[in-house]
């Protein structure tokens, strides 16, 4: 078929050599030259005949032919195959060719209004097919493999497509009209960022005005198509068509950008410029559509880009309406706070994404963007604010407000403050005045924190066990648990849950304050004294608590015994007496069931964990406070209002108040747990075997050698239990409370407890392997710490090593000093020139010169009628210790010399008193 229509195309062109051709006369030499036989298929025949008549139908009724309808029964004989090939005789055929030949040649002499050369009528009624055919040829430029990409030679296939311009009836304008088109078209297809890249510069070659005036250009300009829109019939030019054509697709896209460009933003700057460059004007006359030349700085591009911005956060904020009750519902947040987080991520994708691009065009992009989400947001908002008060989602709603008026602000600002453009402010902007509505509501959202912190704390203290977790994480064992429920703390927290440690106490301190600086809120000095008073109360509250769960060292002492004088059993048959002992109160034994020294030890790391979370949190509170007075919480947001008064020495004296009695309390609390863990050890834990049993019937048979590993073991326990930062304090409190028990044995080691001149040497053997256990080797204690410890218990020791007849004169001169004043006078310690100190070691002197002097003037009785067997259930109540009994009898002793001997006789035959 294709040969045969070049054959009769050859044969008619060198007949028509000097005349100028057309469609139609194409159109009717092909049907009266080639016939049937020379088609493979008659159906194929059929259809091309058909199609050769519904051309030549479309070119005669585009030039109003007046008598179209006697035409039109003229190409139906050829539509009909039946009449056309069968009844119809060859002489039939050829005047129906005739006929239609006569019409064409008549339209053909007719010239347009406006033409190129060689042109006819039917370039200005029928050139749509021509376009049809020339855009068709323009689409082989894509490869058929990949049609995203052009192909090598396009160049070269443009310059013979050209070649059919003159045919066609096409001009440079219409060319790159059309190509522009098709590139566009193609892009949309394939999404290939080049191909929308080159339609833009055909776009951008036509709008230049570049071309050359004269008839090419009228008759470009008098092409023109009918679009129907609706009901409406508009009548544009073949540039304007495609320009509207293009101009309808970036519109479908661009004012729903939020949706069609939030993954692909590549696209969307050079649509943007496509899209207004070849935008409509809104402008009708006369059923026919204005299209402007745009430029950047136009002011109807400016006005497009707004209505961009405008319907494109329509459109996101009715998708963000279609789903909000459900999404809210799923995620446990009132619709409103909800609302206000997806408009912010609008808002920011707005920001960075889509106004830089848009202000290239509308410098005042991104104010109207933050206008317009603004006020959405206000109208969904003011119902709510009417009626709101404390609640969940009343702080959930307002700070989600809060935070969205406040970044709307700013954010579009400062871009503003670049452009030199008007600001959020200028506009007449209806503000939120969520500083008023807010106050009272923190501040009573703060009262309730307070009430179930207070709570939570008893809770916390009364569940807490005080046993470590492991051997890396040496606080209380719920801290595992504290972290999982701090990570799903919410603003308002159940009342059901419970908390189990100090540890999270301050973990919720951080917590409360993360809440309220976070809830973007403004605030001023009242919140914050609300938010201390909070901190202190819990924190001072869970102090008091396990300040007195702790008990007075003093109940750890053992009961002192009696003072005896040394003598040897003479009558074995005898009956003796046995040691008094007195049993603890209930209340004070429930105690020290409680107060472990493994449990002591982690109610330390506890309050050192404590410490460093106090510093922690006063920080973070003052970090939070400036960066909410910089960040402009303090200020409502027309910038009217000062509500944060920035008074710093007030602020100062706060946080001075709340934290610096906090840490008093924690220094005090941690003083008394370190006093009370060596007592602890030594005259409770080690009771049996290190006080009951040292040197008891004689030095050599119970040294301290025999005791060291029990000693050793406990330290080694509590150093590997205690902190690094604590370890050396609780040693040396051990260390202390052994120099202290040692000094007990040496003067209230009861009846049991006789040194002579020869025993000394072995006593200070064994001080010395007892300090040495504390320096160990380098590794433990400094040596000098351990030496000024010490020093008391060589001075006593010293004093066994003295006669008799030394010690006895000591005594009163230490009684004749107290008489007039001069004594050691302080309460509680002991002293070499104390007389309750050199009482107690003639009483454990192996010398009968001491024995006698005590029986002669104090009347003791012997120490062989006790049996020295005390239980190491027992201890005693508070008792008067000995120098506070020296302290009240010196009051007596007004008379020097035996007066005031007889006073401390007549005590000693009274009664026993310890040494505390």
């Amino acid at each position: 078929m294709d040969e045969s229509i070049r054959q009769r195309l050859m044969q008619f062109s060198m007949k028509k050599s000097h005349v100028q051709v057309d469609i139609p006369q194409v159109i009717i030499e092909l049907l009266s030259g080639i016939q049937q036989n020379e088609f493979l298929v008659e159906s194929s025949y059929t259809q091309w005949r058909k199609r050769q008549a519904n051309i030549l139908e479309e070119l005669f009724s585009s030039v109003n032919y007046p008598e179209m309808q006697e035409l039109g029964i003229l190409l139906d004989k050829i539509r009909n195959p039946e009449e056309w090939n069968i009844i119809m005789t060859p002489a039939d055929r050829a005047e129906v060719l005739l006929a239609i030949r006569q019409v064409a040649s008549s339209l053909s002499s007719m010239r347009g209004s406006s033409h190129v050369q060689g042109g006819s009528n039917y370039w200005n009624a029928g050139y749509h097919i021509n376009i049809r055919l020339y855009e068709r040829l323009l689409f082989g430029v894509f490869d058929i493999l990949d049609e995203g990409q052009l192909i090598e030679e396009h160049a070269e296939y443009l310059k013979l497509v050209k070649l059919t311009w003159g045919t066609l009836g096409i001009t440079q304008k219409m060319h790159d009209a059309l190509y522009g088109w098709v590139l566009f078209q193609q892009f949309i297809e394939t999404e290939e960022l080049q191909l929308l890249d080159q339609a833009n510069l055909q776009v951008q070659k036509v709008l230049s005005d570049s071309y050359k005036g004269g008839t090419e250009e009228q008759y470009t300009d008098s092409l023109m198509c009918t679009v129907t829109d609706n009901v409406t019939e508009t009548r544009l030019s073949l540039v304007q068509a495609i320009f509207r054509a293009i101009s309808l697709w970036c519109d479908s896209r661009l004012n729903d950008y939020h949706l069609h460009f939030k993954e692909k933003t590549v696209f969307f700057q050079k649509l943007v410029s496509i899209g207004l460059a070849v935008g409509k004007d809104n402008s009708v006359t006369d059923n026919e559509v204005k299209v402007t030349n745009l430029n950047a700085n136009g002011k109807s591009v400016a006005v497009r880009a707004t209505l961009y911005v405008e319907r494109s956060l329509e459109a996101a904020c009715r998708l963000i309406e279609d789903t909000i009750n459900l999404v809210s519902k799923m995620e446990g947040k009132h619709p409103l706070a909800f609302l206000a987080s997806e408009v912010r991520v609008v808002a920011e994708r707005e920001l960075y994404v889509f106004s830089p691009v848009l202000c290239q065009w509308c410098p005042d992009a991104g104010v109207v963007a933050s206008v317009h989400l603004h006020q959405y947001y206000g109208k969904k908002l003011k119902p709510f604010l009417e009626n709101v008060s404390f609640s969940v989602d009343a702080i959930s709603v307002l700070s989600a407000a809060h935070h969205l008026e406040h970044y709307l602000i700013q954010s579009f600002n400062s871009k503003d403050g670049d452009n030199d453009v008007g600001s959020f402010s200028n506009h007449e902007i209806d503000f939120y005045q969520i500083h008023k509505i807010s106050r009272p509501i923190v501040l009573d959202w703060l009262i309730s924190q307070h009430e179930r912190m207070l709570e939570w704390t008893g809770r916390t203290f009364h569940l807490e066990v005080w046993e470590p977790l492991s051997n890396q994480q040496k606080q209380a064992a719920s801290v595992v648990e504290v972290f999982r429920i701090v990570e799903e703390v919410c603003i308002i927290m159940n009342n059901s849950r419970i908390f189990m440690c100090l540890i999270f106490l301050c973990d919720f301190s951080l917590q409360t304050v993360d809440h309220l600086f976070g809830l973007n809120l403004p605030m001023d000095i009242s919140h914050l004294q609300a938010l201390l008073s909070i901190i202190f109360h819990a924190l001072d509250g869970y102090l008091q608590n396990l300040v007195s769960q702790l008990v007075d060292k003093k109940h750890l002492y053992p009961a002192p015994p009696p003072l005896t004088r040394y003598k040897e059993t003479m009558f074995p048959i005898v009956k003796k007496k046995v040691l008094d002992s007195v049993i603890l109160d209930e209340e004070v034994n429930e105690k020290l069931e409680g107060l472990t020294a493994v449990k002591l030890c982690v109610r330390l790391n506890t309050l050192e964990y404590m410490q460093k979370q106090i510093d922690i949190l006063e920080d973070g509170i003052k970090k939070s406070w400036a960066s909410t007075m910089v960040s402009g919480n303090s200020r409502d947001p027309a910038g009217t209002t000062d509500i944060m008064h920035d008074d710093s020495e007030a602020i100062d004296a706060l946080f001075v108040a709340t934290f610096d009695s906090i840490r008093d309390s924690i220094a005090d609390a941690i003083r008394k747990i370190y006093d009370l863990v060596g007592t602890r050890v030594v005259f409770w834990d080690l009771r049996d075997s290190f006080l009951f049993r040292l040197y008891h019937g004689s030095v050599e048979g119970a040294r301290l050698e025999n005791l060291l590993p029990k000693l050793d073991s406990v330290l080694n326990q509590v150093c590997d239990l205690i902190e690094d930062t604590l370890r050396d304090r609780v040693v040396a409190s051990i260390c202390r409370a052994a120099l202290e028990g040692y000094i007990w044995i040496l003067l209230d080691g009861g009846p049991s407890c006789a040194f002579s001149d020869s025993d000394v040497t072995m006593m200070e053997e064994d001080l010395n392997m007892l300090k040495d256990l504390f320096v160990a080797d380098g590794e433990g204690l400094p040596r000098s710490l351990v030496e000024m410890e010490s020093k008391l218990a060589h001075q006593v020791l010293s004093l066994f090593s003295l006669d008799a007849e030394s010690v006895i004169h000591m005594l009163m001169m230490a009684s004749e000093n107290l008489s007039t004043g001069f004594g050691s006078g302080i309460v509680g310690q002991r002293s070499l020139d104390d007389a309750n100190t050199l009482v107690r070691v003639l009483c454990h002197m192996k010398d009968k010169e001491a024995s006698r002097f005590l029986k002669l003037h104090y009347h003791l009785p012997p120490s062989s009628d006790y049996v020295d067997s005390p239980s190491n259930e027992s201890t005693p109540k508070a008792a008067m210790g000995g120098a506070e009994f020296l302290r009240s009898a010196s009051v007596r002793w007004g008379e020097k010399g035996n007066s005031s001997f007889r006073l401390l006789k007549k005590t000693f035959q009274g009664g026993s008193f310890r040494w505390s």
